[in-house]
């Protein structure tokens, strides 16, 4: 079970969240403000966190990256607004998943429990692995063990879904791979697939990898693959 920071300034929507996670076992800190959200982050150690972004003293994004400063721990962001620029601006950041007001509480202790199974994998997986990466005469690295990517000699700055999502189409190199299956496996479930969500992740990926960008290629009505130029 997970002990789950909620940060939302609605009272009735912290409730309603916090009666499906502990109905399912987890541990619940609720905080009403991006700025309590940041204060109660820094002293209790949390698995999740489930962040608004419309609140008072600081919005989601701005506590978000507070938290980013110091740790990669998953954040699902609560928006009211859908708009493309408001998920961009997110998972630029860094968070995990964006879910549109109004939700179902029950999808979205579905999509903790898929990103807390998906991130706790990925820890197993990367603990076992010493393994770097160059392509394009070393123009392009990918260290997996310390989860660093270097463009050019320079430190690319990426988020923990854009390392996960670009380590897993280069050991997938070559290989065409569908929407449906970078859902399922990088983002850890399937039937909560949104093309937009993906989509919107390639589009900032490709912007981090610079020159390189065109080393990811969009297979019309199908998917995406990586292939060395």
């Amino acid at each position: 079970m997970y002990n789950i920071l909620i940060v939302d300034d609605e009272d009735m929507i912290r409730k309603l969240i916090r009666k499906y996670a502990e109905f399912e076992g987890h541990t619940v800190t609720e905080a009403s403000n991006g700025m309590d959200a940041v204060m109660k982050f820094s002293r209790d150690k949390f698995d999740i966190v489930i962040m608004d972004i419309m609140m008072p003293e600081l919005d989601g994004f701005s506590a978000s990256r507070k938290i980013r400063e110091t740790s990669n721990v998953p954040i699902i962001m609560l928006s009211a607004r859908g708009e493309e620029y408001d998920k961009i601006n997110g998972f630029e950041i860094g968070i995990d998943d964006y879910v549109v007001k109004p939700f179902s509480p029950k999808e979205l202790m579905l999509r903790v429990d898929a990103i807390m199974k998906r991130a706790r994998a990925s820890e197993k997986k990367e603990e076992n692995k010493n393994e770097i990466v160059s392509l394009a005469n070393g123009g392009l690295v990918a260290d997996f063990t310390a989860r660093i990517v270097y463009i050019d000699g320079e430190r690319a700055n990426m988020s923990p879904k854009e390392y996960e999502l670009f380590f897993y189409m280069l050991r997938n190199k070559n290989i065409a791979l569908s929407r449906d299956k970078l859902l399922s496996d990088v983002w850890g479930y399937d039937f909560f697939g949104d093309d937009r969500t993906l989509d919107t992740h390639i589009k900032i990926l490709r912007k981090s990898l610079g020159k390189y960008s065109d080393f990811i290629v969009t297979i019309r009505g199908m998917g995406y693959r990586f292939e060395e130029k």
